[in-house]
């Protein structure tokens, strides 16, 4: 297994744990109790969604050559009872490992203690490269007092998400929204990943997402549609007031 690394520096501070009390940092808790459980990582599900903190993860071979790059900020959207809970990866908590071969490289994002994971497989034909599968799950601290321990998981197989042309990067500032299963969906906002071949561990040419393109275009189609009825109705009163000239003139 291969270890990557977040951008950016993340820093880290230590706190002291009162027993018996809970600890919160940024959406997380740990939640003391035996020993044993004392230092267990909890993602703490919130009832409101928010912007997630977007981090970029690079994965190299074990020849040290960058396989696999990531920007994105990730969410995962819970399901209960009529209800929807929030809960975004945090870049600063983020292990990365995973492998890279030649037509298979493998993505694995994951919190402390295994609470939470989001696991991309890229695969390689020919000149293009995409996601073949993207598996997810989250172990939240219960929304409840009275709600039992629950981990909710998903996957996504035999996909083709993401395509783009080898040594191009993907690029998406439209949300994301993939359903993993009938309880959990994660939304990647914004996104820019490339596999593969990555010079120098740098993006290559930008592929623009459809639904940029649509909401860079329709602005466009918009605007082309008012100067055309503008001009018909220019082009209108210039004709009906050359008809009437005519006619004043013929008497």
């Amino acid at each position: 297994m291969i270890r990557g690394h977040t951008g950016g520096w993340c820093l880290f501070f230590l706190a002291a744990v009162i027993p018996g009390a809970h600890h919160w940092r940024n959406g997380s808790s740990v939640q003391p109790g035996s020993d044993s459980e004392a230092q267990i990582y909890r993602p703490v599900l919130q009832p409101s969604e928010a912007i997630p903190q977007i981090g970029t993860y690079m994965l190299k071979s074990l020849t040290g050559k960058p396989c696999i790059k990531a920007t994105m900020g990730a969410e995962y959207i819970v399901s209960g009872k009529k209800k929807n809970w929030y809960f975004s990866l945090d870049p600063c908590r983020v292990n990365v490992s995973g492998f890279c071969e030649k037509e298979t490289a493998v993505l694995s994002l994951s919190l402390p203690d295994d609470a939470a994971s989001l696991q991309l497989t890229f695969r390689k034909e020919k000149d293009i490269f995409y996601i073949s599968r993207l598996t997810a799950h989250v172990s939240p601290v219960p929304v409840c007092q009275r709600c039992a321990n629950k981990t909710y998981s998903g996957m996504l197989d035999h996909v083709k998400l993401f395509a783009t042309d080898d040594g191009q990067s993907f690029r998406c500032k439209s949300e994301n929204l993939l359903l993993m299963s009938s309880e959990l969906m994660i939304k990647l906002v914004p996104l820019q990943m490339q596999a593969f071949t990555l010079p120098d561990g740098h993006y290559g040419a930008e592929v623009e997402c459809w639904a940029d393109f649509k909401e860079r275009l329709i602005p466009i189609i918009i605007g082309a549609i008012v100067v055309g009825l503008i001009l018909i109705a220019v082009l209108t009163f210039l004709f009906i007031n050359d008809r009437r000239r005519q006619g004043y003139d013929r008497l």
